[in-house]
């Protein structure tokens, strides 16, 4: 039986419960016994392909829009995922976020998975973004995150078009998948989480996965 046990991960760095269900999963893999057999591949995917790089709307307003609801229930939507963070231990500031496109984000995301370094630079485009305020489609600021991170070759990549194959690989996938929404988890091949259900969710998505391939593999 192969000792590899894959998780595959469907996520946009602005989407806050991917942010969410990040952590949760994390919190998760940290209390499953064959952790050590895990590899977690992260995957591109945009929840606005056609988001300007920023044009100054804050967050609220911009949810206002998108749902044609009143700004008064998106702050109050973004107050619960706000507050859910926090009981992960994270403060975000949701009222410095800066909406953006993530195309280049995710770019770079890629080229950290060549490092070895992809959740790294994951985790620190979701800081970036919901707790320090930063543009995450300006290229100077990938530039600096990735250097933070220990990624190398932003700036080149940045300048050329390299990994957009990537990234548009990653969103046709889902596609053919069914993946409509973020975050999509997908346990090995055989059992597949959607949203940011809970560290429990994920805990019990794991073991049915393992339990799985280990019956298949007997």
């Amino acid at each position: 039986m192969s000792s590899v046990f894959f998780v595959d991960i469907w996520s946009d760095v602005v989407c806050p419960f991917c942010y969410l269900g990040y952590r949760q999963f994390h919190d998760a893999l940290s209390r499953f016994a064959h952790r050590e057999h895990v590899v977690v591949r992260h995957h591109a995917f945009e929840l606005d392909p056609q988001a300007p790089p920023a044009d100054g709307t804050p967050l609220n307003e911009m949810l206002a829009t998108k749902y044609a609801i009143p700004v008064e229930q998106a702050a109050a939507m973004n107050q619960r995922v706000h507050d859910s963070a926090r009981e992960l231990g994270m403060e975000w500031s949701l009222a410095t976020a800066k909406p953006t496109n993530t195309f280049d984000a995710h770019r770079v995301i890629a080229c950290a998975a060549r490092q070895d370094r992809q959740d790294a630079m994951l985790e620190r485009l979701f800081r970036a973004y919901f707790c320090e305020g930063l543009l995450v489609s300006d290229h100077d600021t990938l530039v600096d995150l990735a250097r933070e991170t220990g990624v190398h070759g932003v700036a080149e990549l940045l300048a050329s078009d390299r990994d957009a194959d990537t990234v548009r690989h990653d969103e046709h996938l889902a596609a053919r998948i069914g993946i409509t929404g973020v975050p999509a988890l997908i346990f090995n091949g055989l059992v597949h989480v959607s949203g940011a259900r809970g560290s429990d969710a994920m805990a019990d998505a794991l073991s049915t996965a393992w339990s799985a391939r280990s019956e298949v593999s007997a």
